[in-house]
């Protein structure tokens, strides 16, 4: 039996649509855990954006937290393969304790499960933001890039690297693992969340750009990828996931030309934006509001980060999603 965690999420909703199209009758069963079951109607609803609702019903449905234990030792029962997908995404400093509780924490609990009960293999889905940076005489950002901790990092890039580190303090004690690393991942039904909120505000009339580079690619190439290499002999390896680098500016225009809207005319150099986010942190203390642009989100928006994607490309002979067709694709759903 399969298990995944973060089901109601992006990657996790469709790594559960995939799983159960693509199985045969009397494949392996897939068990998904959830926190609230509010949360999984987005998932339902990916079925039905896909037109088969009625695979829904395959998944079996879990209530555990990964930072709970006790709920944790139930979900693992009959389980022989396990893809970790939950996670906190956020850059507002103020959800830094939760941040790393979930991510690093929930991590250590889900390795050390699979550890207990003799898991066969592991896949980590974790980011971009784990891996190192850019030295001045390299061109692009790798698996073997090494992580610089006198470099300033989000506290999101610190959980996610501190994740990776429990997943291969794991294949020491004998766990067989896979992690990959994805860009800013593109896709249906999640509108409101992740690179969903990209759509949203183009589609609402975006007025803003920024010329920073970075990393793209599609949660179909996500998880179909993560399926091959979990199916695979690979292991106690880690790859890049990322169609192409683009420039943000050039992403946006293609959103707001897939759908039929204004493309964002104004240029938010890196000084403009970090008059912005000041203001947006002095508007969040006076009036007790979420953040909408954090000095990380900022910096991220004009920072010119370009990532290989060789290693994956040469090792499954794997070809990615067109980003700009497959935002076409997306937005007519």
């Amino acid at each position: 039996m399969i298990l995944v965690t973060g089901g109601t999420g992006l990657v996790g909703a469709h790594l559960l649509f995939h799983l159960i199209e693509s199985r045969s009758i009397g494949n392996e069963k897939v068990r998904a855990i959830y926190r609230n079951a509010k949360s999984i109607e987005k998932t339902k609803n990916l079925f039905s954006l896909y037109q088969k609702p009625e695979l829904f019903d395959a998944v079996e449905w879990f209530q555990a937290d990964i930072t709970d234990i006790p709920s944790l030792e139930k979900a693992f029962m009959g389980i022989d393969y396990v893809y970790h997908c939950a996670a906190m995404i956020s850059f507002d400093p103020k959800d830094e304790d939760l941040i790393r509780k979930t991510n690093i924490e929930g991590t250590a609990n889900i390795v050390n499960f699979c550890i207990a009960n003799s898991i066969q293999k592991l896949c980590f889905v974790s980011s971009v933001a784990a891996l190192g940076d850019l030295a001045p005489h390299e061109k692009f950002i790798t698996e073997e890039t090494e992580w610089n901790p006198e470099k300033p990092h989000s506290d999101y890039a610190i959980s996610k690297y501190g994740a990776e580190m429990e997943i291969w303090r794991g294949q020491q004690e004998g766990l067989k693992v896979i992690i990959v690393n994805p860009g800013i991942i593109l896709g249906p039904g999640f509108w409101e969340q992740g690179s969903g909120v990209l759509f949203t505000k183009v589609k609402k009339g975006l007025s803003f750009y920024t010329m920073g580079n970075f990393g793209f690619v599609a949660v179909t190439d996500v998880v179909r990828i993560a399926i091959q290499l979990m199916k695979s002999e690979i292991h106690n390896q880690r790859f890049i996931l990322i169609a192409e680098n683009i420039v943000f500016q050039n992403l946006l225009n293609a959103i707001a030309d897939s759908l039929a809207v204004k493309k964002p005319s104004i240029h938010a150099n890196p000084l403009l934006m970090k008059i912005l986010w000041r203001i947006d942190w002095i508007l969040s203390v006076v009036f007790q509001q979420e953040r909408k642009l954090t000095k990380a989100t900022a910096k991220a928006s004009y920072s010119k980060k370009k990532y290989s994607n060789e290693k994956i490309t040469s090792t499954l002979n794997t070809q990615f999603l067109d980003i700009h067709q497959y935002i076409k694709e997306i937005s007519r759903l």
